[in-house]
């Protein structure tokens, strides 16, 4: 038999939050309300409370006890978003929300712990996923129950409307700042720095020289470098992608030649004693202890990549892209609009750097960091 833990501290918890739905929590065209008033937030509250209790009775079964924990923070908090599309705003002393929020977030809090500990694999996807739609939920609830001015920060969900109304836009700068800016100028300035890195590997006179100068470069603010590259090469995307040459390629170059030195003193003389060339010990022994150096550079530089193009964009473009687009809506007061661009642009940031991630895992499987314990 597996032993309960005491009901006491769980009817406590579920009587008080009853007594707090019902308080007043807001008002809705001038007249204070709580968070129940039957209909569809009456039963989601029922549903949702019942859930947490579940998952707090079972909490020695985190495998249940997680999963009902975070269905009943879900609900709990869906009750909340519904009062507000019913128009309620946070005026007075909302003690109420105030307290639906705290349970809220240690629902969803202990049941992230509980997934996370004993949830496997599916547990590693669940625990981002639940974290990010909390802040997203704090940030929805926060902007629309206390009227924050649209100008000032708008709502995930004005967001995602503005995303849904203008695709086919947003479709278009992201090709033209992508797949015409990003992608060709990433692969050229990461292409370039490693080969020039394995060029020079044995030119410490060639090093010495080519470091400081990529420190000097990297340290170059990209508002004063973008302006230069569009007067050399133009307004159209050839300008933006030899911005994220410049920014891709020093990087990858110091990378690479710290990863071709991390070879150990034992393995290197093993390769001497089987009369190893300095091709055969490059492709080898020094190449595959570099590829960690590699794609610490590579997804590093997935991110830059994407921010030098994007900024480059401010100083000339056609009359496409999405740095175009963020300064033109912005001096239209269109900041949805342009939030919508910014997710857009951390969306592909992400991807890029995960794919990135997951490669580099299949690439250098047996490097330490990829051990479990």
């Amino acid at each position: 038999m597996i032993a309960l833990p005491p009901l006491a501290p769980v009817t406590a918890w579920v009587l008080a939050l009853l007594a707090v739905l019902i308080l007043p929590a807001g008002r809705i065209e001038g007249t204070g309300v709580g968070l129940v008033a039957g209909g569809e937030a009456t039963m989601v509250a029922a549903i949702g409370l019942a859930a947490a209790a579940g998952g707090l009775v079972l909490g020695r079964r985190p495998a249940l006890a997680g999963p009902l924990m975070a269905i009943g923070g879900i609900l709990t908090g869906l009750v909340l978003l519904l009062r507000i599309r019913d128009g309620l705003v946070f005026e007075g002393s909302p003690w109420a929300v105030a307290a639906v929020i705290v349970a809220v977030v240690v629902l969803l809090w202990r049941a992230m712990e509980q997934i996370g500990s004993h949830g496997g694999p599916p547990g590693r996807v669940i625990v981002p996923v639940l974290f990010g739609g909390l802040l997203v939920y704090l940030w929805e609830v926060a902007c629309l129950g206390f009227e924050v001015p649209q100008v000032l920060l708008p709502a995930p969900s004005l967001i995602a409307a503005s995303i849904s109304e203008n695709l086919y836009t947003l479709g278009q700068d992201f090709n033209q700042t992508f797949f015409k800016a990003v992608i060709p100028g990433y692969v050229l300035g990461c292409g370039a720095g490693f080969l020039v890195a394995v060029s020079i590997d044995r030119s410490p006179f060639l090093q010495r020289g080519l470091l400081p100068l990529g420190s000097l470069i990297s340290a170059m603010p990209i508002v004063g470098l973008a302006p230069i590259m569009v007067m050399w090469f133009g307004f159209d995307w050839q300008s933006k992608a030899a911005v994220v040459v410049v920014m891709t390629f020093f990087p990858m170059m110091v990378n690479t030649l710290a990863g071709l030195q991390a070879a150990g003193a034992m393995e290197r003389d093993l390769m001497r004693s089987y009369a190893a060339s300095y091709p055969q010990t490059l492709a080898k022994l020094r190449l595959p202890a570099a590829m960690p150096f590699v794609f610490n550079a590579l997804k590093l530089n997935s991110t830059l990549a994407l921010i030098g193009a994007i900024v480059a964009e401010f100083f000339g473009t056609p009359i496409l892209g999405m740095g175009f687009r963020i300064s033109t809506e912005v001096q239209r007061l269109n900041v949805d609009f342009v939030w919508a661009t910014i997710a857009v642009a951390a969306v592909a940031g992400s991807a890029s750097y995960g794919s990135l991630a997951l490669i580099e895992r299949a690439v250098t499987f047996w490097h330490p960091s990829h051990r479990r314990s």
